[in-house]
């Protein structure tokens, strides 16, 4: 199994190279000097090579031009940080620029070779692949019971990407006496041999019973009939132990960086509008 410095960089070069070049299903990308801004999705976000190659008052404007630009359109957006990135103040001038940290994720890789899952259990629950509008909307009310977002604003996202897709997402989910109590979905990257873990939601009362497990597994088997040379999620601390004896390696973290034009424009007042110099 290649170790994780060799995992890394083929994330680097691979992924984030397509992640800058690539549009998913119903968005469109943009550009800012050496930032991608991808449009068209639940909220906007934002994301860059390992090294930005700026440091102090130009990185502060490229900043403060995101922040227009989103402002804008009146939109949220999200700022992905990678923990290995360059320069190390972004994060530090994220927050002065009035976004909030997200919760860290530890991102994790297999190759899709080295990857060894059983046959988990799924309880009560039957694991298959999700099809239609009606399964799309299902996993949107799910997510947004989960998560505390907007249910509709979710579900315009999943069907406005189901329209645009072209056979790279498949969604996997777990149900129960009728009700859909878990869910994830795999995503090729075309261009790359990488594909991501995404999306993974379980209903409270469901949790520990293996789904996760379950819903994983069977994503690596839709992975294994594609050209999947690597797999990858970003992981919240539950999930990590699950991945690694499954043959996932940890090879940095990701913390979001998010900005509202309402709240970044409240937390700048109460600073004064300042930003570091």
């Amino acid at each position: 199994m290649p170790d994780a410095a060799r995992l890394l960089a083929a994330y680097d070069h691979e992924l984030r190279a397509a992640e800058l070049t690539t549009a998913e299903p119903g968005t469109r990308l943009s550009t800012d000097g050496p930032l991608t801004r991808i449009i068209g999705g639940r909220r906007g976000f934002v994301a860059g090579p390992p090294d930005l190659g700026l440091h102090g008052e130009a990185l502060a404007a490229l900043i403060a031009r995101q922040c227009a630009f989103f402002a804008a359109r009146g939109e949220e957006f999200e700022w992905k940080t990678r923990g290995h990135d360059r320069p190390v103040e972004l994060p530090e001038r994220l927050l002065a620029a009035g976004f909030t940290a997200e919760p860290t994720e530890t991102v994790l890789v297999a190759p899709l070779d080295a990857i060894t899952p059983s046959a988990p259990p799924a309880g009560d629950a039957l694991v298959r692949e999700a099809h239609g509008t009606d399964d799309l909307l299902r996993i949107a009310s799910l997510t947004a019971h989960v998560f505390g977002h907007d249910e509709a604003a979710v579900a315009a996202d999943l069907l406005a990407r189901a329209r645009a897709d072209d056979g790279t997402t498949t969604h996997v989910v777990a149900e129960a006496d009728g009700r859909v109590v878990s869910a994830a979905r795999l995503e090729l990257v075309p261009g790359t041999g990488f594909a991501g873990l995404w999306g993974g939601a379980t209903l409270p009362g469901w949790r520990g019973r293996g789904l996760y497990r379950a819903v994983v597994t069977h994503r690596v088997t839709v992975a294994r009939a594609h050209d999947v040379r690597y797999l990858l999620v970003d992981a919240l601390p539950p999930s990590r132990p699950i991945l690694e004896r499954l043959g996932f390696l940890a090879i940095t973290t990701t913390t979001p960086y998010t900005y509202s034009p309402v709240r970044g424009a409240r937390q700048l007042s109460r600073r004064g509008g300042s930003r570091t110099a």
